[in-house]
């Protein structure tokens, strides 16, 4: 666990996070974090949680028509 500090940037205020929390996920300078709700409090994640939706329904998608894509496929 680490305890961030909010600082004061310009009229926001922000969080540093530290180098190994950065490593762990895979972030670096200039890349998107998102925080979403969850019933635990929030989440910060890489991962965009409207692209994971999209996903999800394609993934259904191709499930319910297998057999179509499999006869295109031949």
């Amino acid at each position: 666990m680490h305890a961030l500090k909010l600082t004061q940037i310009g009229n926001s205020v922000g969080v540093i996070l530290p180098k190994e929390v950065l490593a762990h996920l895979k972030l670096e300078k200039g890349d998107a974090l998102f925080c979403t709700s969850t019933p635990d409090g929030l989440n910060l994640t890489p991962y965009d949680p409207a692209l994971e939706q999209q996903l999800n329904a394609g993934r259904e998608f191709m499930r319910e028509f297998r057999d179509t894509f499999h006869a295109l496929a031949k």
